[in-house]
């Protein structure tokens, strides 16, 4: 099938925390047949910061962040099988929901595909105007990059026809071990863009924790963090490329995943950093999540601190001979269960099955 995208970016991670996630899935996706076009709008200065060139597997169009430029991609709509409309694209997100309907084919499949849902539930709850809540009943189908049952029933009460999630992953080929590199030695590493409902997280998981062991060296990664105080052994890598993302994780004693507001409060949703980690065989550490368990087992390939004080005792307690442990059995655990071919092919499944059914209906 001919699938139209319209996303944040696929080229670039810089303030972009879904890209591996859309190229781990597109990657996986185009082998089994079908043919991908990925709209992105030059915008937030992404392209000035990307982390790949347009791959082989899949179509990037860049266009122009105005009303024109985006008038222009969405009349390509009219050519494919699916058109999907991606959350949190930054710039005329109505525009393009809006457009996805008015341009598609008549027998297309319309979704839209949320990579924040927990974030995007709560905006819509309180505004029965929104533009996505009056467009839930004319989408052939929302997926989502995780949530469980809390987050397909929450759609499926707003009037979406059907909820399909599609959890985030490991591609084997973008995150592998490798050696360590001595910049990035740390005891506890946290990687994340400084967000307003990660923000005060990261104080009580990583920021105490590390005001509490001084002697112990702490690195923090990503966006926004600049002008952020912290205690002395905390170093601030700013914006880490995905390039980098491996060898960072595994050079640290543990890796620290916290969630954030939204997501630790429906669970089910691991984040891209989880399957990250685990992939480069590091040893992760991450705050409470409902459904953990379903992803990774506690305790044996994965550590879960209930705050920062069990932070702080990790830090100080964790040896070098248990990390590896726990690290290569994160690594098992994701290469058999956890890759974006195994996510292409429910995927892949969700939308033969949508096309069947609707060809079904026409020649009815």
């Amino acid at each position: 099938m001919k699938i139209a995208m319209y996303g944040s970016s696929l080229l670039s991670a810089y303030w972009n925390g879904a890209a591996t996630y859309y190229r781990g899935i597109l990657r996986a996706l185009a082998p089994l047949g079908h043919d991908i076009t990925f709209f992105e709008p030059d915008a937030f200065d992404r392209q000035s910061h990307r982390d790949i060139e347009p791959p082989p597997w899949c179509r990037v169009v860049v266009y122009k962040a105005t009303e024109t430029g985006v008038r222009e991609v969405l009349t390509q709509a009219a050519r494919a099988d699916v058109v999907i409309k991606a959350s949190g694209v930054g710039v005329f997100d109505d525009t393009l929901l809006d457009g996805i309907l008015t341009h598609a084919a008549p027998d297309a499949l319309r979704l839209f595909w949320d990579v924040d849902a927990p974030a995007t539930l709560a905006e819509i709850a309180g505004n029965p105007d929104h533009t996505l809540r009056r467009a839930l009943p004319h989408l052939d189908l929302v997926l989502t990059y995780g949530g469980g049952d809390p987050v397909v029933s929450a759609y499926r009460g707003f009037g979406a026809r059907d909820c399909v999630p599609i959890y985030n992953a490991l591609d084997p080929t973008t995150h592998h071990p490798v050696p360590p590199e001595h910049r990035f030695a740390a005891d506890l590493t946290f990687l994340g863009n400084r967000l307003p409902d990660r923000e005060h997280r990261v104080e009580a998981f990583f920021l105490r924790a590390a005001a509490e062991v001084p002697d112990r060296r702490f690195l923090l990664g990503g966006s926004g963090w600049g002008d952020k105080p912290c205690p002395a052994n905390v170093v601030k890598l700013g914006h880490v490329p995905t390039s980098a993302h491996n060898a960072l994780n595994v050079s640290a004693r543990a890796v620290l995943n916290i969630s954030r507001d939204s997501m630790a409060s429906i669970g089910f949703s691991p984040a891209t950093r989880v399957f990250e980690a685990a992939g480069a065989g590091a040893c992760l550490l991450t705050d409470p999540l409902e459904g953990i368990a379903s992803f990774l087992t506690p305790g044996k390939e994965v550590l879960v601190a209930r705050d920062g004080i069990d932070v702080t005792e990790a830090v100080r307690s964790l040896t070098a001979e248990q990390a590896r442990q726990i690290g290569q059995a994160a690594l098992q655990r994701v290469l058999i269960e956890h890759t974006y071919d195994r996510r292409a092919a429910v995927l892949h499944h969700v939308l033969t099955d949508l096309m069947a059914g609707r060809r079904t209906e026409q020649a009815a």
